[in-house]
């Protein structure tokens, strides 16, 4: 179980964006305060003022024990909530404890103005700030500084708007749901393999098949069969051929009597354990055998976790292109560990942060910044990059699910990239060629003023600091990059539609008909 536990100094919103976060993530929402004032018979300040605050500290501490370990209680949720902790309700090691271990503490935090604007118009009194409410803030705030900051994960909530904190918030957690297609919950979540079984049943989701490639199962599907016979299911492990010159009928056909031998029906569930390739094909397969059964994506590559896993598009590869054939059909849950990354080579995890730094430069200035502290930091930082990747895809496909519109940013860097794909006959890796695309669009964007000058260089250190690429290679002819970016089967023979960066956090999307500009 994980709990997602708002905490903070009075005045920091935690029940107003606690409310918001448990109807977007469909959550039961719990005030702890509430939960001690039914308890006691009495409100907060009346507790206070006949019994003290060591013996509300104590009503506190059970109220806490009671939302954790107590399915039965009348408060307690039967899973995970989202929980609004008093502003010292962590203070006792023994209630830090607890919350920590049975989820996630996300910190609000603001200034002392912000603080008292808000408490001045608040009806709520607070026996603790009685008195000179400016006066004693500033002490409170003074004397749980170094409490306070110790909590890692934080959201500043100044000058923002509730649904903005909220949106922070989730971010801070790893925790999205997903509805414009098909409603679903998208999860980052360290050591998340070993608690799969976990996240399955509340969903309804049992009889599952783990369907893995040869190269994956070596380091992940022990991990993921055992949790799940933990939970008491009984799964079954189909796996193929890696790579994606097996993305193939003849592949998705393997995996459909897979399933038949496994015994699958309308109740079963497939659980895609791999990179993009599995993904796609798992999904393809999902979205046919018997007219649709299950799925779930466990993305084990960082490309699949950032891009590839969202958005619930599935298929598989002709001889005369990628993608070719396929189907949307939204998973149950796609659960993202970033823990699993530390067994990819490095050189993918390269090429996937590629990607990463595209979803920065199109609406989180933040996280392209991150990327540029290069690559030792965000090895260090990968549950934050992926968790912030992932929030910018799923905005941009909830906006646009069926790719309609909006979700045309996502091409950034794409159109130059998958054409000096081609040209290179594959010899570079996907993020190699994007990271080339997306200085190259960068620099088109500068010549049509849509970019002011300066960008393209900026993009270019970000991406070299992770060691990507950001030249194209001159052996490459430019004919044939051109070419390819006019046969590319999502352009228009006549105009192509390019995504280009108008900035850090803004993308354009802008027809250019003179294609000899773009490599200029």
């Amino acid at each position: 179980m994980s709990h997602i536990f708002l905490y903070g100094p009075p005045g920091t919103g935690k029940s107003t964006i606690g409310k918001t976060l448990a109807r977007n993530l469909k959550l039961p929402f719990i005030d702890l305060d509430r939960v001690i004032e039914t308890n006691a018979g009495m409100s907060i300040p009346q507790i206070m003022e006949t019994q003290g605050e060591t013996a509300f500290r104590d009503l506190e501490t059970a109220a806490l024990r009671e939302l954790i370990f107590n399915p039965n209680s009348s408060f307690a949720g039967k899973g995970d909530s989202v929980i609004a902790l008093g502003g010292g309700a962590l203070l006792r090691d023994e209630n830090r404890e607890m919350a920590e271990t049975n989820g996630k503490v996300v910190l609000l935090m603001a200034e002392l103005n912000t603080l008292l604007e808000r408490l001045n118009s608040d009806p709520n009194k607070r026996p603790l700030l009685a008195g000179d409410l400016s006066e004693k803030l500033a002490s409170l705030l003074e004397s749980r500084l170094e409490h306070y900051n110790s909590f890692p994960s934080r959201v500043q909530v100044d000058g923002k708007a509730a649904h903005q904190n909220t949106w922070q918030t989730q971010i801070a957690v790893g925790r999205y749901r997903l509805s414009a297609m098909s409603a679903y919950d998208a999860i980052v979540e360290n050591h998340g393999l070993e608690q799969l079984s976990e996240m399955l049943k509340p969903r309804g989701l049992k009889k599952p098949i783990v369907v893995t490639d040869e190269n994956v199962a070596v380091f992940h599907a022990e991990i993921v069969m055992m949790s799940l016979r933990e939970g008491g299911l009984n799964p079954k492990l189909l796996a193929v051929p890696a790579g994606e010159a097996n993305k193939t009928l003849n592949t998705v056909n393997r995996i459909w009597h897979g399933f038949l031998e496994a015994g699958l029906d309308r109740k079963s569930t497939v659980i895609a354990l791999g990179g993009g390739v599995i993904g796609d094909m798992a999904g393809f397969a999902a979205s046919t055998f018997m007219r649709g059964v299950s799925w779930v994506g466990v993305p084990t590559t960082l490309l699949s976790m950032v891009d590839a896993s969202l958005g619930g598009k599935t298929g598989f590869d002709l001889p005369e292109g990628k993608n070719l054939i396929g189907a949307f059909h939204a998973p149950k849950l796609v659960l993202a560990d970033p823990q699993v990354l530390k067994t990819l080579p490095e050189v993918e995890l390269i090429s996937g942060l590629a990607e990463v730094v595209k979803h920065g430069i199109i609406s989180d200035p933040e996280l392209f910044n991150l990327c540029a502290r290069g690559l030792d930091w965000v090895k260090e930082n990968l549950e934050e990059i992926v968790r912030r990747a992932m929030a910018v895809k799923i905005q941009v496909i909830e906006d646009d699910p069926y790719e309609r519109g909006r979700r045309a940013v996502l091409n950034l860097g794409h159109t130059v990239g998958h054409a000096v794909e081609l040209v290179s006959k594959f010899q570079l890796r996907h993020g190699e060629a994007v990271a080339m695309g997306m200085v190259a669009e960068a620099k088109l964007a500068e010549r049509l003023t849509v970019a002011g000058k300066g960008l393209s260089e900026a993009i270019a250190e970000s991406l070299s600091a992770l060691g990507l690429p950001v030249q194209i290679p001159k052996e490459l002819s430019r004919e044939e990059i051109i070419h390819a970016m006019r046969v590319d089967k999502k352009k228009d023979m006549n105009v192509i539609r390019f995504a280009l960066p108008a900035g850090i956090g803004k993308v354009e999307l802008v027809d250019v008909a003179d294609l000899e500009k773009v490599l200029e």
